[in-house]
Parts: structure tokens; sequence; C-alpha cells
């Protein structure tokens, strides 16, 4: 294994709400991905989802026992939305994130609303420098 800078991984792809696996910790992906736009209602039942902004404005609606609610999160800020928590994405222009998951997560859980087009139902793809 080498570092990975994670603003040069971010130069070798452009597609957007479609992660890359830029390494692992034990069972879990470290996934970066580039996102724009709003990604699509779904819940991970099994696990918690983490999530840092390394760059740009990530705002999360969530679905809660008392009813939704909205967290913005600017460039540097972390947040981990409970497994279990219905949850949409939202992300302004230019935002990139780092994600992590367990292995095998897919990224539009295990229930979702209908998947837009330019959302990757994947789990992760494996990145090349």
């Amino acid at each position: 294994m080498e570092p990975v800078a994670l603003t040069e991984a971010l130069k070798t792809f452009d597609a957007l709400w479609s992660p890359r696996i830029v390494t692992t910790v034990n069972d879990y992906d470290v996934r970066l991905a580039k996102a724009e736009g709003e990604h699509v209602w779904h819940v991970h039942e099994d696990t918690d989802e983490f999530f840092l902004v390394v760059e740009g404005e990530l705002t999360i609606a969530l679905r809660e026992q008392d009813g939704e609610r909205a967290v913005t999160l600017p460039r540097g800020a972390v947040f981990t939305v409970p497994r279990g928590t219905w949850h949409k994405p939202h992300a302004a222009p230019g935002t990139a994130l780092l994600v992590l998951e367990p292995s095998g997560t897919s990224s539009t859980g295990d229930a979702h609303d209908p998947v837009p087009e330019h959302v990757d139902s994947t789990t992760g793809h494996v990145w090349h420098a």
C-alpha cells in the first residue's frame, strides 16, 4: 500500500455519485466520491454510514422518529447517519466526499426510492492511481 492523496485521486475520475474505493480498514471500504445535486432516499438497515466532506458542502435530509430534518456539512465536517435511518444526501457543485461503510454495502442501501440515472447504485469501484 502507498499513501493516497485525496486531491490527486479526485483528479482521476469525473463520475458523480459513483464512489471509488481508495483503501480498506478491516472490513470497511474507504470510498471517495464526487457529488452534485440530489442522491436518493435510502436506508442501510444494519450499518451506520460515515461522511467526511473533502470539498464543497453536503446537506443530508433525515427521516427520524420526530419527523424530517436536515444537517449541513461544510468542508472538513463529519457526520454519521445511524443505521436504520432513511436519508437523502444533496451536494453543492464541486463537492467531494469520503464515505466509510462495510465492504459490499450498496451506495443506495437496502431499500430506496427509484434511483435516478445520475446515481450509480454500486458497492464501490476499485480506484486505480
